[in-house]
């Protein structure tokens, strides 16, 4: 028995993440659950978006599986995910791009690995305001000792790369690769142009992956890499990029196979792993039993590979993919016409996935 924390999250979230544990279960994963909150809804009685109860359990167990969350205003920090993700140190974004026959694309046999650089980059929340004391003196700063000016009135972001952080995930993505028998890594930068962050990135990125000799390793601009993808994406296997490139290259990918719907993400790292859904709490449809859980499920897929058990994680995929790829008991976004009335629900979708991994 493995105990897992799942965290319900608001909007939508309770549903879809009610429809991901069944499918779960139904694997015969032996997982015992620990169901707690987070988000709008416990904000309100709780007066925090995120309770104590909830950060101990994800700790204490080390995994969890977490529903789309909305980001109140006011409470502290700005975003409960980046919250999760600094305060346990989940240096890993995973985001799989992967086609699904039956889900609309204009591309075809898609599987490409999106590893994203966590906590560094213009990410790291080292800004400085325009017109603020501190901006003045830093810009003062910078100016007295270079030849090329900040204007006075700008806003700053720091952008640090660091050797320490560069070598863990390009680490991560040469071990994931190894794990899942993928073929190459590719880094990404434009070390052209930031010489000291992203030529460090790169000088990194060479470095380690002479550790990995069974795994073809090379490096991509980040604007050719956009182009390349647009191209010629089934040239590419695993992506290994900075905070900033992996957000943005992260939804291109998820583009190229339909949209977030279907897009799983994990974050990862020492103390822990929370697997999640890349798209919203889409509150409007908050208890509508409407919405497509593929996204959040698949992520469960991604959870159970972490936990090691593979074919419980391929049994799942296979039942995912068959339904979505019959096309009969599917959500109303995955119909070729929005308006179908024999479009399913939520709940019925999960009951058809569970149904196939059961014959």
């Amino acid at each position: 028995m493995t105990n897992v924390t799942l965290v319900t999250g608001d909007g939508i979230g309770p549903e879809i993440a009610e429809a991901a544990r069944r499918c779960i279960d139904a694997t015969g994963a032996d997982i015992e659950w620990d169901i707690v909150e987070a988000g709008a809804d416990v904000m309100q009685r709780e007066g925090t978006p995120l309770p104590q109860k909830t950060m101990d359990s994800i700790k204490k167990n080390g995994i969890a599986l977490k529903a789309p969350i909305t980001t109140p205003v006011g409470t502290g920090f700005r975003s409960i995910n980046v919250h999760l993700r600094q305060t346990l140190d989940l240096y890993a974004c995973l985001r799989p791009c992967k086609s699904y026959k039956g889900v609309r694309s204009r591309y075809e046999n898609i599987d490409l690995v999106i590893v994203r650089e966590n906590t560094e980059d213009c990410y790291a929340g080292i800004e400085f305001e325009k017109g603020k004391d501190e901006t003045e003196d830093l810009i003062n700063w910078i100016n007295s000792r270079r030849e090329k000016q900040i204007r006075k009135d700008s806003g700053i972001t720091i952008k640090p790369i660091s050797v320490t952080g560069t070598s863990r995930i390009v680490r991560f993505a040469f071990d994931y690769a190894r794990k899942l028998g993928r073929k190459k890594v590719t880094s990404v930068h434009k070390a052209n142009i930031m010489k000291y962050s992203d030529g460090l990135w790169l000088d990194v990125s060479r470095q380690v992956a002479k550790e990995y000799p069974d795994i073809e390793f090379e490096d991509r601009i980040v604007d050719n890499m956009c182009m390349q993808l647009i191209q010629k994406p089934e040239l590419y296997d695993v992506l290994v990029l900075p905070n900033l490139y992996g957000d943005i290259i992260s939804d291109l990918c998820a583009g190229l196979v339909g949209g977030l719907g279907v897009a799983p993400g994990a974050n990862i790292g020492e103390k822990g792993a929370i697997f999640e859904a890349t798209h919203g709490s889409a509150p409007k449809y908050k208890g509508q039993n409407k919405v497509n859980p593929t996204a959040l499920i698949l992520s469960g897929v991604l959870m159970l590979r972490h936990m090691d058990k593979m074919a419980q994680a391929e049994r799942l995929e296979n039942a995912v993919a068959a339904v979505i790829a019959e096309g009969k008991d599917v959500t109303y976004d995955m119909k070729k016409n929005r308006d179908d009335p024999t479009a399913v629900g939520t709940s019925q979708m999960a009951d058809a996935i569970i149904q196939k991994m059961n014959r």
